[in-house]
């Protein structure tokens, strides 16, 4: 196969999987062979091991960082610090995409960035949604109070000792109108975690005075 055969095959493709390339008749070691010669040249960028796209100039879908983030490991959503900024809850702009996964903890590197996820268990795996990337693909990433209570549940022994204030000074939480608390109070229960919700009970109050705080 040729490049320029390989390139209007898969040009639609928003990310290319070695399991895709069988389809095409050629054996797998030949066309590892391939995808290392045009990765060289830079014709294709390797995601990770198995998973390519196309450069930009050749590519007719450009997916987002999210949507790749979902790509290169599943089940996955995107959370924590990257979806506390995509919410604006925090002023930090998130460079690394954080995910979570019920698989082990990884992390990919490559020409988009660093993708990293941390592992919760399945029964923690809820309260994510599907939206549109703006390339109208879909994607996962958590509500926002979910994505607060991930931050909490794997970062919890940075709050111990700590009161409330800990959300101004040290995280610098913004825009709390956007969380729902009778929905924090629902998603901390099911951590199961009694740290977690004390956290999160802080967290409430934390919500109220700075609602007050708002007011003019």
């Amino acid at each position: 196969m040729t490049y320029t055969e390989f390139k209007n095959t898969f040009r639609n493709f928003p990310i290319i999987s070695v399991s895709q390339l069988v389809t095409v008749g050629q054996s797998i070691q030949v066309l590892r062979n391939q995808l290392n010669r045009w990765q060289t040249k830079g014709l294709i960028i390797k995601l990770k091991e198995g998973l390519y796209i196309l450069n930009e100039h050749d590519r007719k879908v450009h997916p987002s960082r999210i949507f790749l983030a979902n790509a290169m490991c599943t089940p996955s959503y995107v959370s924590t610090e990257y979806a506390l900024g995509y919410y604006d809850l925090i002023p930090e702009k998130v460079e690394d995409v954080t995910s979570v996964t019920t698989k082990n903890v990884k992390k990919f590197s490559n020409f988009f960035g660093t993708f990293n996820y941390q592992h919760l268990k399945t029964t923690l795996f809820f309260g994510f949604k599907e939206i549109e990337d703006e390339n109208k693909l879909p994607v996962f990433i958590a509500e926002p109070e979910k994505a607060v209570l991930d931050f909490i549940y794997l970062n919890r022994s940075e709050f111990k000792n700590k009161n409330k204030d800990v959300f101004a000074e040290s995280y610098r939480f913004q825009n709390l109108n956007l969380l729902k608390k009778k929905k924090l109070i629902e998603y901390a229960q099911k951590y199961n975690n009694k740290r977690v919700f004390n956290i999160t009970e802080k967290l409430i109050e934390f919500i109220k005075e700075y609602a007050l705080k708002k007011l003019p």
